[in-house]
């Protein structure tokens, strides 16, 4: 089965972000069902990993807890990872999250970009903070991020939704790409005779 990691940063109840993750997440498996390859999404709000983060900084021991979502993330087919904007740039939160992963993790790794924010001038957010983030640790970065302002929750939530489709259908296409071994049997032996072509 197809995992798919959300990781998000907001920090209220309820959270903007926290929502983004979960319509970006279920649109992604609706669009890997739709290719007939079952699917799972977990969640890692990085709220409830603040105080185990910020002990690994000091120690550089991961916690229980911490190390079971690093290893979620490891184990991935794909990461949709959200942020809320705030001064300017993603959370310290989010910024330490993927600053404690292992260096390579996020490597070939399938990512879908989403930022929350108050209004669309923060959506550059995208471009000019995470892409370079994900960028430096060699991710497969999905072409098209979403960012939700406030706006885009109340009536005009439409277009919201089309953009959350849209990049959920790109999203799940670089995920089937990028992993045709999670959908196979590593021990399975392959005939001489299809070795040879014959």
């Amino acid at each position: 089965m197809t995992s798919i990691v959300v990781v998000t940063a907001g920090t209220s109840i309820p959270s903007s972000s926290r929502m983004l993750g979960e319509q970006l997440g279920e649109a992604t498996v609706v669009s890997l069902v739709a290719s007939g390859v079952p699917a799972e999404v977990t969640h890692l709000e990085l709220r409830t990993l603040a105080v185990d983060l910020a002990q690994h900084l000091a120690t550089r021991v991961p916690s229980v807890r911490l190390r079971e979502a690093f290893d979620a993330v490891c184990a991935a087919d794909g990461v949709i990872a959200v942020t809320p904007v705030f001064n300017g740039s993603y959370s310290g939160l989010f910024k330490l999250f993927f600053d404690a992963l292992d260096e390579d993790a996020m490597a070939g790794r399938p990512v879908l970009l989403g930022a929350t924010g108050g209004t669309a001038r923060h959506s550059l957010v995208i471009d000019h903070a995470m892409l370079p983030l994900f960028f430096y640790l060699k991710a497969v970065v999905a072409p098209h991020p979403v960012f939700a302002a406030t706006k885009d929750w109340g009536a005009s939530g439409g277009k919201l939704d089309h953009r959350i489709t849209r990049a959920a259908e790109e999203f799940a296409k670089l995920v089937l790409a990028a992993a045709p071994h999670a959908h196979g049997d590593d021990f399975e032996v392959t005939d001489f005779t299809d070795l040879l072509g014959g």
